[in-house]
């Protein structure tokens, strides 16, 4: 075992997968929490250490220590990665709201019309994250586990989020009373 990371590094320069994996199990536990504070989410977070040690090992032949270690590399290139995958996220939400939004599909009478119409306005007015839980929920079927894995939240974060979800569209809707109502399964009610 080599104890000395300028060592590990000018193996790694070398292609040496061995010693890159050292160096990668040296940093990154430090480099992950970088990112984490970054980003904001685990998910977020690995993919910034993925892209940061992959760029290493692409430009391993240029990379320069400083104080004898990569770390201070691995840091500006996470600060850098998250800069640009956050921009990126800004920039793909600001297509996503400028794209024109179908209008719903009338029913086949005007009082189904009506509550489709009314339901669709209600769930316009939610988080987009919560109109999308109830949708996958109540009206795809999808259990509450698999909608929030599906949006990429916790489950339980879910649940909460879409019991308030249902409480305003109770709210907003309950003079509809419809005849049946879905199944609503793993929900808060």
């Amino acid at each position: 075992m080599i104890d000395n990371e300028a060592e590990l590094w000018q193996r790694a320069r070398q292609d040496d997968g061995w010693a890159f994996a050292q160096i990668f199990d040296l940093h990154r536990d430090r480099i992950h929490g970088h990112a984490l504070s970054l980003m904001g989410n685990l998910h977020d977070a690995d993919e910034i250490v993925a892209a940061a040690f992959f760029e290493l090992w692409r430009k391993r032949r240029t990379v320069v220590l400083v104080d004898r270690s990569v770390r201070p590399w691995l840091l500006v290139a996470t600060v850098n990665l998250s800069r640009n995958a956050r921009r990126s996220t800004a920039r793909y939400r600001r297509l996503l709201q400028s794209l024109p939004h179908p209008e719903p599909v009338l029913a086949h009478n005007a009082e189904q019309g009506e509550a489709s119409l009314r339901l669709a306005s209600s769930l316009g007015r939610l988080a987009p994250d919560d109109a999308a839980l109830f949708v996958l929920t109540a009206l795809e079927g999808l259990s509450v586990a698999n909608a929030a894995q599906t949006i990429g939240l916790k489950p339980g974060t879910a649940r909460v989020r879409l019991h308030r979800a249902r409480a305003r569209l109770r709210a907003e809707l309950g003079d509809l009373k419809p005849d049946t109502r879905p199944a609503m399964e793993g929900s808060v009610s």
